[in-house]
């Protein structure tokens, strides 16, 4: 069997097996003959419309010569051949589907429905806020999330884009440092009863602190973020992936020390879910700051103490309740800190774990849970 033709172009097998009929001085009709194969078959195989298979390698090996590995081989290498102008294509499609979880944040409506592959590309990449796929896209944030990695999922990054898309359609009136410290006291004054947290909205945009819900991508094990539109547009994300009281009252104290500080770059790693917890310990020193304050917010850590020593191991629901009258904070959230330091089990009194997931998202802007934004709106 010859080689590549003299430019040293690859020949397709259906190019060598005409070569190598006419230096034979034979048809397409007696290969058919000699191979016991159909004429149509052979003329399949010549134009390159039928691949060439095992069997009928061994047979071209038996008929023209070469063995029917190499018949294979050349097959193999032709079909890459004319395939590698699509490679390029797969290579840009692979890479956004690295960037973001596309097809669900399409049925989230955050880009673009389309089948026309360069608008979806043009409409993921203006989400992210890049203009190449080659570009990172960033975020200036910290999150809250399970894990103390600081890399972010696609599915993490793309949730805090949102966020972000939705906090700068917010308006609010100006931020001011000096104000945050009665910003905290009008939260602590709601904090005894469930359905007060409807008030949680109104109290951070009267201070310039906008307030964005966004439900959790498949996977994205995500609870808040802290991030800045600019020097002083502080914004607070919440996924409210866990439906309790102590979760959303926890989360959102973190995320608002945050603010205080003017914490950014940075990632923050789940302190409420049960067997993910992450120990201070492994923490970066902003974060253990930020866990501690935001747990004092509620519950003075001192009279957490004297409760302790006085009631443990005996947490009974009155004990708790009474508690919770006393330093005005719902005993959910008194019920969350006993079972974050081991005091009691996560099974313990968790009917005191109120949810609060449909009392917020009427009054937050929110994306999810069945409520959808007009994506036209924000662009």
């Amino acid at each position: 069997m010859t080689q590549d033709n003299e430019q040293g172009r690859l020949d397709s097998p259906g190019e060598t097996i005409r070569r190598e009929l006419e230096r034979r001085g034979w048809g397409q009709d007696d290969l058919a003959k000699i191979i016991n194969r159909p004429p149509p078959r052979i003329t399949g195989l010549i134009q390159g419309k039928i691949p060439i298979s095992p069997e009928i390698a061994a047979e071209l090996a038996a008929a023209l010569g070469g063995t029917a590995e190499e018949w294979l081989q050349r097959e193999a290498a032709y079909r890459l051949l004319i395939a590698a102008p699509n490679v390029e294509d797969v290579q840009r499609r692979a890479k956004l589907f690295q960037l973001a979880p596309v097809k669900e944040i399409q049925r989230r409506g955050w880009v673009r429905e389309t089948s026309d592959y360069d608008e979806l590309e043009a409409s993921v990449l203006k989400f992210l806020e890049i203009n190449s796929l080659e570009d990172e896209p960033r975020i200036s944030a910290v999150m809250r999330k399970t894990g103390h990695g600081a890399e972010l999922t696609s599915a993490q990054r793309a949730w805090c884009f949102r966020v972000k898309q939705l906090a700068k359609a917010l308006p609010v009136p100006q931020f001011r440092k000096d104000h945050l410290q009665q910003c905290e006291r009008d939260l602590h004054k709601i904090a005894p009863y469930s359905p007060e947290v409807r008030k949680v909205p109104t109290i951070l945009m009267k201070y310039g602190i906008r307030f964005i819900v966004v439900e959790p991508l498949t996977g994205g094990k995500l609870d808040g973020t802290t991030m800045w539109l600019d020097d002083t547009s502080p914004v607070i994300g919440m996924s409210l992936r866990f439906d309790r009281i102590d979760s959303f009252w926890h989360t959102l104290c973190h995320e608002f020390r945050h603010v205080w500080h003017h914490d950014m770059f940075s990632a923050d790693v789940d302190l409420v879910a049960d067997s993910t917890a992450v120990p201070l310990d492994v923490k970066p020193e902003f974060e253990r700051r930020a866990d501690i304050e935001a747990a004092a917010m509620m519950i003075p850590q001192d009279e957490l103490e004297s409760f302790i020593k006085r009631v443990g191991p005996l947490y009974s629901k009155t004990r708790i309740n009474q508690f919770a009258n006393r330093i005005k904070v719902h005993p959910g959230v008194i019920v969350g800190q006993l079972q974050h330091r081991g005091e009691i089990g996560y099974s313990a009194n968790r009917e005191m774990l109120a949810k609060i997931r449909d009392i917020v998202t009427p009054v937050a802007l929110t994306d999810g849970w069945g409520t959808t934004i007009d994506q036209g709106a924000l662009e």
